[in-house]
């Protein structure tokens, strides 16, 4: 008889100790995978609406508030539009984006507005949202990534849309999809606004932002029509949160002492925390794993050993030298790691399908690669657990074991 029906015999007949083993690895397997696959899509989500929100960084004139920047009401709160070259010279690293902007509220037909001056190529590299919905531009260079959105479709780029992202001409104008609505304006009409007739050349995606509610020309066109040049109401930055966490606008403000340097510090903090917690709780479950399902498994082969002593004397009897007998235990023990790997990917897999939208609100999807990583710690763990064990079956004296027969 081979090796391996041998152990496949012996584990059928000892059925308890192995199901008690083997739900104590496919259950700390199970509950880590959970986690891993609800951390992920998590992850994702939180990235994807921190795209969607844009800037986390905002660079206001000393005496302007965040207030001021989401009404638009700056009055004479302005910053020199050199800002953005010194930022852009400087060796500051996190800075994946910067969007210059300047605002003025304006009438229309006795509704309030906001007309935004930008400039196109930058805005739109900080609006991920923008380029999806749009088909416009691929993503931006540096540290930031645009994620998947849910819901939307990134179109492939046409020469139409490039011209809209990369410049718009004075006579030009994008509209937020709150204020196209409000005003019954579509692309391609016209809207007379300060004197000036502009083109609607596209009606923007609905951002869940201000920029909902707003017209956007380009910047200097924005900045001759309220009669002033070379200044700005804002800057927003795209920068990377671990740059931020790092003393990103601790640079920024040395650099640019005379203007206010503002984070989203709710947003980043965030995504921080949420990142640094579930990486804890992972290796907590790790080392969960490897005590309670290495336990099992040793205290499973200790109790087989003690067993099977007879047993192990009349195979060394025969010729069977201590290398087979450890064999046979490993072998053993690598079914076990291998089922519980398996088992344990598949349940906690189903459990991050059905706990994901309770716990986070959000859909979670089978991850393949997380198969490979059971597989690895199930057997890993069940390898080194029923490594003493193998060694003290191989140690059993035969002639001690036959006296007693």
């Amino acid at each position: 008889m081979k090796i391996r029906q041998i152990v496949i015999k012996e584990l059928f007949q000892r059925r308890n100790q192995l199901i008690s083993s083997l739900i104590a690895v496919s259950l700390g397997i199970a509950v880590m995978v959970a986690i891993q696959s609800i951390t992920y899509y998590s992850e994702k989500a939180v990235a994807g609406e921190l795209d969607a929100l844009g800037a986390n960084v905002l660079i206001l004139a000393k005496d302007a508030t965040v207030q001021d920047y989401y009404s638009a009401d700056f009055q004479q709160s302005e910053i020199p539009e050199d800002y953005v070259t010194i930022l852009a010279e400087s060796d500051i690293q996190g800075i994946d984006n910067m969007s210059p902007k300047f605002s003025l509220p304006i009438d229309l037909n006795g509704r309030q507005a906001t007309l935004t001056g930008i400039l196109p190529k930058n805005e739109f590299k900080s609006k991920y949202i923008w380029q999806g919905a749009l088909g416009i531009f691929s993503q931006p260079e540096g540290c930031g990534t645009p994620v998947n959105i849910p819901g939307v479709t990134y179109a492939a780029e046409t020469t139409v849309r490039r011209q809209v992202i990369e410049d718009l001409s004075p006579l030009e104008m994008l509209a937020g999809a709150d204020i196209a609505k409000i005003l019954g304006i579509a692309e391609n009409d016209s809207l007379v606004v300060l004197g000036k007739k502009f083109i609607i050349i596209a009606v923007l995606p609905l951002t869940g932002t201000v920029d909902d509610g707003r017209l956007f020309a380009h910047l200097h066109t924005v900045q001759e029509l309220a009669g002033k040049s070379d200044v700005l109401h804002s800057i927003e930055i795209v920068g990377c949160c671990s740059a931020i966490s790092g003393g990103l606008i601790q640079k920024i403000n040395k650099l640019l002492p005379d203007a206010k340097v503002v984070t989203i510090t709710q947003i980043v903090q965030t995504q921080i925390k949420t990142n640094t917690v579930m990486k804890r709780i992972s290796i907590i479950l790790l080392i969960v794993i490897l005590l309670v399902g290495g336990a099992s498994i040793a205290n499973y082969m200790f109790s087989n050993v003690q067993e099977r002593q007879r047993e192990i004397g009349i195979y060394l009897a025969l010729g069977a030298n201590q290398y087979w007998i450890i064999r046979m235990f490993l072998m053993k023990a690598l079914i076990i790691g291998i089922s519980g790997g398996i088992i344990g990917y598949l349940l906690g897999s189903v459990l991050a399908i059905i706990l994901g939208p309770q716990i986070a609100g959000i859909n979670v999807l089978p991850l393949p690669w997380y198969a490979v990583y059971s597989l690895l710690i199930s057997v890993i763990i069940a390898l080194i657990a029923s490594a003493i064990p193998a060694l003290k079956a191989a140690k059993v004296d035969p002639s001690i074991i036959m006296k007693e027969i």
